[in-house]
This record gives structure tokens, C-alpha cells and sequence, in this order.
């Protein structure tokens, strides 16, 4: 059965990804290092897990399965889910893939090493309507998906 998890490090559509489960009767694990406000909703858990280095990280990637749904915009727990036959897809609605991780992984690098050196500041810009409406656009072609599929 198709489950979707979130990695609820500053993931800004916990939101919407209830209701679209609500809507697809799915199941919805939040994975936090604290307790977080949950819908009143049997379908939907909280699982709190230890401050340790990638904790939410480690128990994502030991619970999900083939065709499960991952919804994190962390680019090493995205390439740990993809190798066992998960989905990731982001907030803002874009799919990590195996034609895209490699890159996206590069691309990680790069980046942590020019703001290491001091060449780039700040992060992602705000999340925008726009940014809300792709990702749902994206995840419900995305349920479609993996419930044809696989």
C-alpha cells in the first residue's frame, strides 16, 4: 500500500500533503527530532525521533518501500530513498529521479563548497502560491503514477 512520508525538517506543504492524502486515502508518516502539531486524523502519525546527525534521515530510509512517497528537499536522503524504490518528490513540487539525483547531488557539492569559501549566501528564496500550487499539481500526477505503475 502506497504510503507517503515527510521529512518535516522545514518542509513547507505538510499541510497540503494531508489533504491530498485525505483525498487518495493514504497514509501520512511525519518524521520530526521534536513533537509538531498533528491533524486529528488516524491516517496521519507523527514519529519523533532522536536529535542525532540525519536520525529522521536513518528512520525514513529504513521504513520506506518500492513506491512509496518521499517528501523531503534533502538531496542524500532523496538518493538513499530512490535506491529502494521510493518516489521524492520536493515542496516545491520538483521530482529527484535516477536521471536527475546524480546531478542534483553534484550540483549539492558545489554549492556547500562556494558558501564554504563565501562566494554564495543566503538559501532558497520564499515559498511563493505559485510554489504551493506546482507541488500539488505534482504530487497528485505523482500519486497517479506510482498507483498505475508501481
Amino acid at each position: 500500500m502506497l504510503h507517503i512520508y515527510i521529512d518535516a525538517d522545514a518542509c513547507p506543504v505538510k499541510d497540503e500533503t494531508y489533504r491530498v492524502a485525505k483525498r487518495y486515502g493514504l497514509s501520512v508518516t511525519v518524521v520530526a527530532n521534536q513533537w509538531m502539531n498533528m491533524p486529528n486524523d488516524p491516517t496521519v502519525r507523527l514519529e519523533v525521533v532522536d536529535d542525532g546527525f540525519d536520525a529522521a534521515d536513518d528512520w525514513i530510509v529504513a521504513h520506506v518501500g518500492k513506491g512509496d512517497i518521499v517528501i523531503s528537499e534533502d538531496i542524500p536522503l532523496a538518493a538513499r530513498c530512490l535506491a529502494k524504490g521510493a518516489r521524492v518528490i520536493t515542496g516545491r513540487g520538483s521530482l529527484f529521479d535516477a536521471d536527475s539525483i546524480g546531478s542534483a547531488l553534484a550540483s549539492r557539492e558545489l554549492m556547500q563548497y562556494l558558501r564554504g569559501a563565501g562566494d554564495v549566501r543566503g538559501g532558497p528564496k520564499p515559498m511563493q502560491a505559485s510554489d504551493r500550487n506546482a507541488y500539488l499539481q505534482a504530487l497528485d500526477k505523482l500519486i497517479h503514477a506510482v498507483k498505475k505503475h508501481g
